[in-house]
């Protein structure tokens, strides 16, 4: 059997076209692989950046960290925080006529040198003013008083209700054992 010259190059170009198409099916996978892997790379080069940056200002923000850390209050270490918290955020509440109906602290939470014991306040009531009042004061308390959470729903009449959660911050003496 022979083959003319149109045959012989169609041919060529259909086993052309499938050794192409049989190629791209085989490096597809080979290929996602290198640009994932690419990105990744650069997901490195940059965090490396990042920490570079970081490390250069290590002095800025140890000094950050010692400012900070003098206002934080230094209780002793067998004292029960709850309470103090607890009249902490009640006094503030009452000086802004917020109504704190449901109240309840959680378990003190150490992260280095700093404690942190949340209040999870689950019914108050107070006019928008009362509450920004509350808040801001909550806020001008410095680095020990922070708010995370924040529902606040209308009730009526000028009133709003909601519910938040308060993280109070601390420092302990070291105890002498």
């Amino acid at each position: 059997m022979k083959m003319s010259a149109r045959e012989l190059v169609l041919a060529v170009l259909t086993i052309g076209v499938v050794l192409f198409g049989l190629t791209a099916l085989l490096a597809k996978p080979k290929i996602d692989e290198l640009k994932e892997v690419n990105a990744q790379r650069q997901n490195i080069i940059n965090s490396i950046k990042i920490e570079k940056r970081l490390v250069e200002k290590r002095d800025y923000w140890e000094q950050r960290l010692a400012e900070m850390s003098q206002l934080l209050p230094m209780e002793a270490a067998d004292k029960d925080m709850d309470v103090h918290w607890l009249s902490v955020m009640d006094r503030i509440a009452s000086k802004h006529n917020v109504k704190i109906s449901k109240r309840m602290a959680g378990e003190e939470v150490q992260q280095g040198d700093v404690y942190e014991l949340p209040i999870e306040c689950k019914e108050w009531e107070a006019d928008l003013e009362s509450l920004v009042n509350f808040l801001f004061e909550l806020q001008s308390e410095g680095a020990m008083l922070d708010i995370r959470q924040l529902l606040v729903k209308p009730k009526g009449k000028g009133k709003l209700k909601g519910r938040f959660t308060l993280y109070c911050a601390y420092t302990r003496e070291k105890s002498s054992e």
